[in-house]
């Protein structure tokens, strides 16, 4: 067992939260200097010492394994324990630590990261666990206990906050010194695990965090499950060991268990070991299993994928994709779980190598939404990044993309997303070998396109969430859905399906689910349905204007999620949907925190019959606020001389400058 300090090492050793430049290491044994609140050190300590692996690596066995790269006097630590290295990197020769990099948020990994920033250690974590670093204890304070469904085990979170220098983005690199760290995604152990890997003295060296423990072994099982009864961290680990070993690494540092080398056998033994384990519950297919289907020489489709994403070939071997995003549900609905309020949904690539061996994809030229919702595009920004990928799309899809945070509908990706090229509604275009058009398909959503095509003689209809090739209605005919909040309006989805109709395609690819057949009739029993949904309508809705209750953002705050930085003023508009046959007259007014002012108090203005009209507003935040907060603000509105109230909001995001 560690032995306990003698009591004056424990009321030394108070540690300050902040972080700067590198840190030059104190004298064992030496507090640090006193600033904000002081942190209390454990009452333990570990007693194992330093082993060298190779000429510039070092282990010791702390709460977790913690590894030492040295580049002559200085270091960097892969993940840092309780934060015995600091006591022992001078004696092997390092007088300088220029970083500690963590491979995920557990404790056992960060419990000692505040004596990092009280030597002015500099710490990098993983992008999609930055939250449960430097924002702990607000973790703590939402973390629902009662009715526990969730069984995520994040509530192996660090207590205190502690100051982050970095995020570290999966798949970029991080530079130190002559090496380059590769951060590879493996999620599993936690949902946003990361994988380092760097050539270290002639050797290609994984730091695998706990993906594995050992050859064939994990650590724990009770951290793969993310829901109540569920697997998915199994699932995702098959997945990550498949991806590790593609990077072919010569040695495997876990965070438990030994280092050991030539590991791509070991790890093989766990991918099977973790999908036979995955199969005795379930009897559906890994992500991993999950394969793309070529439904003509030059369409491929892959259905098993969270939502379906298409691509077609040029004879140049150029592909175009219509849609890309998770690579499976487990993977989908795991991250969406593990999002931070500020954050977007952890995209892991997937699918493109089998795209390259078995279908003579090239390269991603092009890639296309069917609509803006991120289960069908969360991969386009890892497209643009990592492969240059043009992204294209239907022009009322550009402001959505390039501000996310203008508007509160739903399903919108947390991640602005540069456009390259937009497209008119009936718009005709040519992409290698191929004519196209593309009409706007609202009903699912207003921001969705249909794209038609004739690939190897089919008439192809790409038609996103639009319509549902699985008979699910009492009449059997095709399905669609109704999302109020997804800017829908009366009509719409008629509107949709006419352009379909107009085009008479045989083959629908749709946003979910593997391309199907499709004939006049077909098309027809379904605008039956919804001539009847739009009688549904009118009888329901009290307002003789039917929309006026079927939109509920007539009036809405732009943006919605708005920048604001203490003492400076940020521009706000108020927009409103006219849904009447007849101008409407409103008074508006902003409704802000105490403290806070607004410029006009109120601002008029007359939106036409079936028009749109807007109002600008400036609100200033007052100085001396600090750190980050969320704040709700809501507009009160008397639209034609009726008071309706505080009938829509938005959030102010309150930063402090840098």
């Amino acid at each position: 067992m560690p032995k306990p300090p003698h009591d004056h090492d424990v009321s030394r050793r108070r540690f300050l939260g902040t972080a700067g430049a590198s840190g030059v290491l104190a004298p064992a044994g030496l507090a640090p200097a006193m600033g904000a609140q002081p942190q209390p050190a454990s009452a333990f300590r570990p007693t194992g010492k330093p082993r060298q692996l190779s000429p510039n690596l070092y282990l010791i066995e702390d709460t977790c394994n913690v590894y030492l790269v040295k580049d002559g006097s200085r270091g960097l630590l892969i993940d840092f324990g309780s934060g015995r290295m600091l006591e022992l990197a001078a004696g092997l020769g390092v007088t300088r630590l220029d970083w500690v990099l963590h491979t995920h948020h557990h404790r056992d990994q960060a419990q000692g990261d505040l004596r990092a920033a009280a030597q002015k250690i500099p710490i990098a974590v993983p992008a999609h666990e930055r939250y449960l670093f430097e924002d702990a204890e607000n973790f703590w304070r939402n973390r629902r206990v009662y009715h526990l469904y969730n069984m995520r085990n994040d509530f192996y979170t660090l207590t205190r906050d502690v100051p982050v220098a970095r995020s570290l983005h999966d798949y970029e690199t991080f530079r130190w010194g002559p090496y380059e760290f590769f951060v590879l995604p493996t999620p599993g152990h936690t949902l946003g695990s990361i994988t380092l890997v760097a050539a270290i003295d002639g050797k290609r060296v994984a730091f695998t965090g706990d993906l594995i423990h050992s050859p064939g072994k994990v650590q724990t099982l009770y951290d793969l499950q993310v829901t109540y009864g569920g697997q998915q961290g199994v699932d995702l680990s098959v997945f990550s060991l498949a991806r590790l070993a593609e990077r072919k690494p010569e040695l495997v540092c876990p965070s438990h268990g030994e280092p050991f080398a030539d590991p791509l056998a070991g790890i093989e033994q766990l991918r099977a070991k973790l999908a036979a384990w995955y199969k005795f519950w379930f009897a559906g297919d890994l992500t991993a299993d999950n394969q793309p289907i070529a439904i003509s020489p030059h369409l491929v489709s892959h259905s098993q994928t969270n939502s379906a994403f298409h691509a077609i070939l040029s004879d140049s071997g150029k592909a175009m994709f219509i849609d890309y995003g998770s690579a499976s549900g487990v993977f989908f609905s795991s991250f969406l779980t593990a999002t931070d309020t500020f954050d977007r949904i952890r995209f892991v690539e997937h699918s493109l190598d089998v795209l390259r061996a078995r279908h003579g994809m090239k390269s991603v030229d092009v890639a296309m939404p069917s609509h803006m919702h991120d289960d069908h595009m969360n991969g386009f920004p890892h497209l643009a990044r990592v492969h240059g990928t043009k992204i294209w799309c239907l022009d009322n899809m550009v402001d959505i993309f390039q501000n996310p945070r203008g508007r509160n509908v739903g399903c919108t990706l947390g991640e602005p997303l540069k456009v390259d090229r937009a497209f008119r509604h009936q718009e005709n275009f040519r992409w290698e070998e191929f004519e196209f058009t593309v009409v706007h398909s609202p009903g699912h959503t207003n921001f969705q396109m249909a794209m038609f095509v004739t690939i190897d003689k089919n008439r192809v209809a790409f038609t996103g969430d639009a319509i549902f090739g699985n008979p699910g209605n009492p009449d059997g005919s095709i399905r669609h859905n109704l999302i109020y909040r997804n800017d829908v309006l009366s009509g719409d989805h008629l509107k949709s399906l006419r352009g379909i109709l107009d085009f008479e395609p045989n083959l629908i690819a749709p946003g979910h689910g593997r391309p199907y057949p499709v004939t006049r009739p077909d098309l027809l029993r379904l605008e039956a349905r919804l001539n009847k949904q739009e009688e549904h309508f009118r009888d329901l809705v009290a307002d003789e204007d039917t929309d006026f209750g079927i939109d509920p953002m007539w009036v809405h705050i732009y943006p919605y999620q708005m920048l604001a930085t203490p003492g400076e003023s940020t521009r706000a508009e108020v927009r409103v949907r006219n849904h009447r046959r007849r101008p409407i007259p409103l008074e508006v007014s902003l409704v802000v925190p105490e403290g806070w002012s607004v410029e006009p108090r109120v601002a008029r203005l007359e939106a036409p019959a079936k028009g749109q009209a807007k109002g600008e507003f400036r609100v200033r935040v007052p100085a001396g606020i600090r750190g980050r907060q969320r704040v709700a603000i809501a507009a009160d509105v008397v639209a034609g001389g009726k008071y309706l109230g505080q009938i829509t909001e938005a959030v102010v995001d309150v930063r402090s400058p840098a």
